[in-house]
């Protein structure tokens, strides 16, 4: 067993792994990073300070009743100017008599936001009562938090990005340097040595679900509701799916910027509509049929709902028949367009 040529090559797997640094951080450390960049930037909380601008001191007055405004009395002229570069999300003027003129992009929800919570102060301090008393009753639940929906899509375009560039570059590397060559003399199959890949995938995707996962709930308390064994499940799926694209994407590559192109053609179209960063569902109606069939939505979507909402895989037949179509097509396509030199 120890002899033989899927052991072997597995090994090599490791060795190469072992030797690159770089190898080691896109596969750990990025993705923590990246959870405490955005974990930290939308961890959430109280209403978040916005900016405002009043063209007067009465106007400035009233605005200042809300804790959640952060008011600059400025000029009409300069509040306009601060308005255009960015440094406020509204201006306040006063307009003929008793009138008000909220200026703000509705394009952007900081202004939307400001100009409600403006209107609301301004016609407070001129008198007004709400007519139905109302509190508020808050819940803060984990599972509905930014970093909650994150994790998720952030062990999703780990695995497909470790797999996809990782494979995809040893392969076209070893091709480029001869070294593929020199495997063809030995007893070994082009079965083997694709397998082997593959092998070293599984013993990865450990760290590639585990790290992010632990970190998650150790440092923001994201809950993991679901069996583990239908998260193994999934994400063994999904990371031998994205390693046979991987596979295929390599199958022919001669050159680093060839394959460069390659991977970025097929892995950036999903970072941007599989709901890695914000809800595929912002997308229009038209294109979400499209969406659905990616493989990274697939797993995303499912992942989530697993781990959030405590969903057995069973539920979820449509998005592993996706996967699994993609893991049997692209692989039985690289065993036959892969070639050696």
């Amino acid at each position: 067993m120890m002899n033989h040529p899927l052991w072997q090559l597995s090994l090599m797997r490791w060795r190469e792994f072992r030797r690159e640094p770089e190898a080691v951080f896109w596969a750990v450390m990025f993705p923590i990073l990246l959870a405490v960049g955005l974990g930290v930037a939308f961890a959430g909380g109280p209403d978040p300070i916005i900016k405002v601008a009043a063209s007067s001191a009465s106007l400035a007055q009233a605005l200042r009743q809300d804790p959640t405004l952060d008011v600059a009395e400025l000029s009409a002229e300069a509040a306009r100017v601060a308005l255009r570069e960015g440094k406020v999300a509204l201006a306040v003027e006063p307009g003929a008599g008793s009138d008000v003129v909220y200026r703000y992009d509705d394009t952007n929800s900081d202004g939307r936001t400001a100009r409600m919570r403006a209107d609301r102060a301004v016609q407070r301090a001129a008198g007004r009562v709400d007519p139905v008393a109302a509190s508020d009753a808050l819940v803060r639940d984990p599972g509905s938090r930014y970093i909650d929906f994150l994790i998720p899509g952030l062990i999703g375009v780990g695995i497909m990005s470790n797999a996809v560039w990782g494979l995809g570059f040893s392969i076209v590397d070893a091709r480029r340097r001869k070294l593929t060559k020199r495997l063809m003399a030995t007893p070994m199959s082009r079965t083997h040595y694709l397998l082997s890949y593959l092998i070293w995938r599984m013993v990865l995707l450990i760290v590639e679900i585990g790290v992010p996962i632990a970190f998650g709930a150790l440092a923001f308390g994201v809950p993991v509701r679901g069996h583990w064994l239908d998260i193994i499940v999934l994400s063994v799926l999904a990371s031998l799916t994205f390693s046979a694209i991987g596979l295929l994407i390599a199958s022919r590559g001669r050159t680093i910027e060839s394959l460069s192109g390659l991977v970025n053609l097929t892995v950036m179209p999903m970072w941007v509509l599989s709901g890695v960063f914000f809800s595929a569902q912002r997308f229009p109606a038209v294109v979400q049929p499209v969406i659905r069939l990616l493989p990274l939505t697939a797993y995303i979507d499912a992942m989530r709902a697993v781990m959030l909402q405590g969903a057995s895989l069973m539920q979820f037949g449509r998005e592993i028949l996706t996967l699994t179509v993609w893991l049997v097509v692209s692989f039985v396509l690289a065993l036959k367009l892969f070639r050696w030199r």
